[in-house]
């Protein structure tokens, strides 16, 4: 890997869905506003670090900027 491409950000492979899901949502949404697949495709988008949950436990929030997925 070359320190250029350490320097512009780690790119996360998304699924499409995965990426539909984060133009569709704004830099927030609360857990009970999505459905149970929706929910299922947060919960992965958490563990790739895409979102975080906020201290409310109620609100994604999204991490990175969009660009780099």
């Amino acid at each position: 890997m070359k320190i250029a491409q350490l320097l512009s950000g780690i790119s996360v492979a998304l699924t499409n869905e995965e990426k539909q899901f984060v133009d569709r949502h704004s830099s927030s949404v609360r857990l009970t506003a999505l459905d149970e697949h929706n929910q299922w495709l947060a919960q992965n988008l958490v563990r790739k670090g895409i979102y975080s949950i906020s201290k409310d436990n109620q609100t994604l929030v999204k991490n990175i900027d969009e660009r780099n997925h």
